[in-house]
């Protein structure tokens, strides 16, 4: 299916020199999806902290409002791949609004008074089913508004720039409107955000055709999709270089919280640690956007993904407040190694299943990190935190290298044979 034309698009043949942000923002579509972006993730990092406080004053149990963390990861895995074909059989900008309206009304449904603990986490792992559907029609449509080349890489950069600094404006803002308002009234102010969010797509995009006529069943045509791109030794071993190094990445991230308790850290300790994968992130990713042109982000994607592994094995020292805060912002550097992924991606994916392929690598890259927070929380019980961690790293680069070495024979420029969905 052709995509009809895009307006005020600026473009990149792929070559050598990047195209800019500037260029990005440039199209008027991007700046509605980017602005509709930064709105709904401030809405759901605020949701999920007043969601988590509301169900500890309600049951005064710290596992049921860790839960409410957990049941925001666990249903990414069934909504990416049950539901995947809804981001290619029905029209991009449709899906988007809808997936809005319905974490608006959960949302709604969770600030009622008196609701009861089950039924607020059953709100939560909806909104949590709706994300990776959410998330892969966004990165499909970015092609639309983008492009392919270079325009389509720096615009999936921006969305990551903009999901890390609203982790941490999130936190602050939900931190700061928990002391001056109950939980169910910042779950209203979340709700705003989700409209506003949803009002800026249906109003700031172009509605587009469904990308593919996919038939059948909906959970069928989502499952044969998935079978043709896990099918594909090239995609496949793509979407594993693009959830494993995160699998081991988020290991550190997981463990700061009893690692800084055993240093005698105080609060602003800990959170100064929680800030440096993000910074980190935002820092690198901005600097390779920026400066490095499409080849040079391809040729550093191998090294940055095994380099991002490294910094956890300086753990096994046990390392100061300060030499652990450089070990998460040079973790968080590793980033930098998706731009040059995306470009690969990209020109592997037939069109017809785009969509499908962005909610499947989004739902295993949620699945990936949880998972791989579990497992280390799990092995920290009986195993010294620091030790785990640095283990973590060991790990994680013999898996990254291994990921590597399946893939190193197949080249990553040619685009992958059309199928049909």
């Amino acid at each position: 299916m052709s995509s009809p034309p895009r307006e005020s698009e600026p473009s990149s043949s792929g070559g050598e020199r990047s195209a800019g942000y500037r260029a990005v923002f440039a199209v008027a579509e991007f700046r509605a999806v980017f602005a509709a972006h930064a709105m709904s993730t401030l809405g759901v990092v605020v949701a999920e902290i007043s969601l988590s406080v509301l169900v500890y004053r309600i049951t005064g149990s710290p596992l049921m409002s860790a839960l409410t963390f957990a049941f925001g990861l666990l249903p990414y895995a069934l909504g990416g791949t049950l539901l995947s074909s809804v981001a290619d059989r029905f029209p991009a900008r449709r899906v988007l609004v809808v997936c809005d309206l319905v974490c608006a009304v959960c949302a709604a449904a969770m600030a009622v008074p008196d609701m009861p603990v089950a039924l607020l986490l059953v709100l939560r792992c909806v909104t949590a089913a709706v994300a990776p559907i959410f998330q892969g029609t966004r990165a499909s449509t970015l092609g639309d508004i983008l492009g392919e080349g270079d325009l389509f890489v720096l615009g999936r950069s921006v969305v990551r720039i903009v999901g890390q600094t609203g982790q941490l404006a999130g936190f602050g803002a939900g931190g700061l409107l928990l002391t001056v308002a109950s939980p169910r009234a910042v779950l209203v102010w979340a709700v705003a955000t989700f409209l506003g969010s949803a009002v800026l797509l249906r109003f700031g995009t172009r509605r587009r055709p469904a990308r593919a006529a996919t038939g059948g069943a909906l959970i069928g045509s989502s499952l044969a999709g998935m079978r043709l791109l896990l099918g594909d030794r090239r995609i496949r071993s793509l979407l594993l270089l693009c959830w494993v190094p995160p699998t081991f990445v988020v290991v550190p991230e997981a463990l700061l919280t009893p690692y800084a308790s055993a240093l005698g850290l105080a609060p602003a300790g800990l959170g100064l640690l929680m800030c440096g994968m993000p910074i980190g992130a935002i820092l690198s990713e901005t600097l390779a956007g920026s400066l490095l042109g499409p080849r040079g982000r391809a040729r550093l994607t191998r090294p940055v993904a095994v380099l991002a592994m490294l910094p956890a094995i300086g753990y096994a020292f046990e390392p100061s407040l300060g030499w652990a805060l450089a070990c998460q912002v040079l973790t968080g550097c590793g980033i930098a190694y998706t731009l040059g992924l995306d470009q690969w991606f990209v020109a592997a994916v037939p069109e017809e299943l785009r969509g499908r392929a962005m909610t499947l690598m989004t739902a295993g890259l949620m699945t990936a990190q949880g998972l791989g927070m579990a497992v280390a929380g799990g092995i920290a019980e009986f195993v010294p935190v620091h030790q785990v961690i640095a283990g973590g790293g060991v790990l994680g680069t013999v898996c990254v290298a291994a990921v590597l070495r399946s893939a190193r024979d197949r080249p990553f420029s040619a685009r992958a044979p059309r199928r049909g969905a």
